[in-house]
């Protein structure tokens, strides 16, 4: 018996519903590769052209879970996504590292002499950066995804386009890629979030993704983190965003791994007495990074 199948209380082979994974881009992109990868099992993907766009797909129940980019190491974080993340409200439940190998890729038969512009998402562009800085007369172009960029030249049959995406894309549609690995670190990787409308309460956890706000005074955030200190908690990533008509007031969130979940529990406690609007936005088991 399959995966996918499981057996009635008639004792009936019944087919297993797949899940429904809405990512950001379509089939083939980035987004895609993270959710096979991190749920091992056969899915039902709804694409989604736009971050607001799949946060909208989830909210309505027209998913179950979403995938979604929050950082590069090369280009850095995702802002617009932890603004994403406040509004929404959605459980952190899981976390990827995934390796970014981006390739320039173009219609069979066309060469880097033909090429009036290169297309791409924006943050494939950043990470390409130091190759593209090295191309002169090619219009850089934006797009809402790698895939998406490739699927254009396939379809409009662009002779004097490329686009940045991943072997994937160059094998559905039919391109030949004529540089490899462009992007500007060969050690690239995105951090994808799994998230869901409901937390679960996974024993396993050694991880979480917090939000809070602090007084706009000397050595308030220092006390936080002094906290987390004491309790031998480790943080991997501090990120602060503006909070919308507060000027000079922000909001900050954070990702801490601990060893022993009582020190966490101990960190808490403090934090709540030093912060305001203490956001637990996931707990989950951390990811390794693997190249």
């Amino acid at each position: 018996m399959t995966k996918a199948q499981k057996t009635n209380h008639t004792g009936k082979t019944a087919t297993r519903k797949k899940l429904r994974v809405a990512i950001q881009g379509i089939a083939t992109s980035f987004h895609e590769v993270a959710a096979l990868t991190y749920f091992q099992s056969q899915l039902e993907i709804i694409e989604c052209l736009t971050f607001h766009s799949l946060c909208e797909t989830l909210k309505h129940d027209r998913a179950d879970y979403a995938v979604m980019a929050i950082e590069n190491s090369i280009a850095g974080s995702i802002l617009p996504n932890y603004f994403l993340l406040q509004e929404y409200h959605f459980a952190i439940v899981g976390e990827l590292y995934l390796p970014i190998h981006l390739h320039l890729m173009v219609l069979p038969g066309v060469t880097m002499k033909d090429l009036k512009s290169i297309e791409s998402h924006p943050m494939a562009i950043r990470q390409c950066s130091d190759f593209l800085q090295r191309l002169s007369g090619v219009e850089i172009k934006e797009s809402d995804d790698t895939a998406l960029s490739a699927k254009k030249i396939k379809d409009l049959r662009l002779c004097d386009t490329g686009a940045i995406a991943n072997e994937h894309a160059a094998r559905k549609f039919g391109l030949e890629i004529i540089e490899k690995r462009i992007e500007t670190n060969k050690k690239n990787f995105t951090r994808f979030l799994i998230l869901t409308k409901k937390a679960t309460n996974g024993t396993d956890s050694n991880k979480a993704s917090l939000s809070f706000e602090v007084a706009n005074e000397a050595g308030s955030l220092a006390d936080v983190l002094m906290s987390f200190k004491e309790n031998s908690i480790n943080l991997t990533k501090i990120q602060s965003i503006p909070i919308i008509g507060k000027p000079r007031e922000y909001s900050i969130h954070v990702d801490l791994e601990w060893k022993k979940r009582k020190n966490y529990e101990s960190a808490l406690q403090l934090v709540l007495r030093q912060t305001r609007n203490l956001n637990i936005l996931g707990e989950y088991k951390k990811a390794e990074i693997k190249f």
